[in-house]
């Protein structure tokens, strides 16, 4: 499944609803939203990977630069949505410990405007 991504701005905060494969021909699309998204600087980035299908070793450091490009902005980044697999990816490469997850989107909005 190929890559696209929508980005919405409810209660304050972007979401980057990303669907299909993260790979290398997901880096145009992928940071496009991202500019998209911090178009009116919010304070928090919710990544939700709800129906992500795939990600290659290429698709985490597009995820890495994302954090890269959030932390030098001052932008807090969330990831909602993944699988259990891709959670202990997110463990393994240590981009857990700047990225707070959480099973839905809905608990992540929550978590970030309180």
């Amino acid at each position: 499944m190929a890559f696209s991504a929508e980005v919405t701005t409810p209660d304050g905060a972007a979401v980057i609803t990303l669907h299909g494969e993260i790979d290398g021909a997901a880096d145009e699309g992928i940071n496009a939203s991202y500019v998209e998204a911090t178009a009116t600087s919010p304070k928090t980035v919710l990544l939700n990977l709800a129906d992500v299908s795939y990600i290659n070793s290429t698709g985490i450091a597009l995820i890495v630069g994302l954090l890269a490009q959030a932390r030098g902005a001052d932008i807090k980044i969330m990831a909602c949505g993944l699988t259990d697999h891709y959670k202990e990816i997110f463990e393994i490469t240590r981009i857990a410990d700047f990225v707070e997850m959480f099973a839905t989107e809905q608990e992540a909005l929550t978590a970030a405007v309180g």
